[in-house]
């Protein structure tokens, strides 16, 4: 009875362990399974003609696979925070345990 019971447990384990390395999400450029922290290039104005002026950052976290929030669209961060002009979108990402808690932040600077 005692040696059935660790089965199911290693079963158990064993399900959850090939459920979190067979998922593959974006998540960004690069994804770690424990831990992922990066920042990568987005766009940008190749007229070159938009200041620097302001940045804004918006932000989407997911928890668990179950609940996601946040808006990181862009044209959204940029009108919220009154960047009528944009010169550069950037992103970053975080991610712990590959899906337990992570984000996906925009970065959106212009005039």
């Amino acid at each position: 009875m005692k040696s059935l019971k660790r089965h199911n447990i290693l079963f158990y384990i064993t399900i959850v362990l090939l459920t979190f390395l067979s998922t593959s999400c974006a998540v960004g450029p690069t994804h770690g399974y424990i831990v992922t922290e990066t920042q990568f290039p987005g766009t940008f104005n190749p007229e070159n003609n938009v200041k620097a002026d302001k940045e804004a950052k918006g932000c989407q976290y997911t928890v668990l696979y179950l609940v996601t929030y946040g808006d990181a669209g862009a044209g959204s961060v940029a009108h919220k925070n009154g960047i009528t002009k944009i010169a550069t979108i950037d992103h970053s990402t975080f991610s712990l345990f590959s899906g337990l808690i992570r984000n996906y932040c925009t970065f959106v600077v212009g005039e």
